[in-house]
């Protein structure tokens, strides 16, 4: 995941290019814990998922997961670029009340600063 910080407090994550599914949730959770754990001053973390070709439940779990644990710390995660093949997901499951979910990193920047 390549990273940037355009403001105080703020991360953008860009997810590299394929699928996140049961076969590769671990490493994207690992990393999503190493940019949390090394981010002390993240308040917002933007998820750029304009990467993501397909997801599966197990993904969506995955992103449901790490956005209850950053909560709990306080954190909150917007994700930004979902295509119309992941955004299907949220739609189906009606997670989409769960995230706060924008068109571009541009626009949920816009909301946070």
């Amino acid at each position: 995941m390549q990273t940037s910080n355009p403001s105080e407090g703020v991360v953008i994550a860009e997810v590299p290019e394929g699928t996140l599914t049961a076969s590769n949730v671990d490493p994207f959770r690992e990393e999503f814990n190493r940019i949390l754990s090394e981010s002390h001053d993240l308040k917002v973390l933007i998820l750029d998922l304009s990467g993501f070709t397909f997801m599966d439940s197990a993904g969506l779990g995955t992103l449901i997961a790490l956005l209850k644990k950053s909560s709990e710390q306080g954190r909150e995660i917007k994700l930004a670029g979902l295509r119309k093949e992941v955004r299907v997901v949220f739609e189906i499951t009606r997670a989409y009340k769960l995230f706060d979910i924008f068109d571009t990193t541009e626009e949920a920047l816009r909301v946070v600063e």
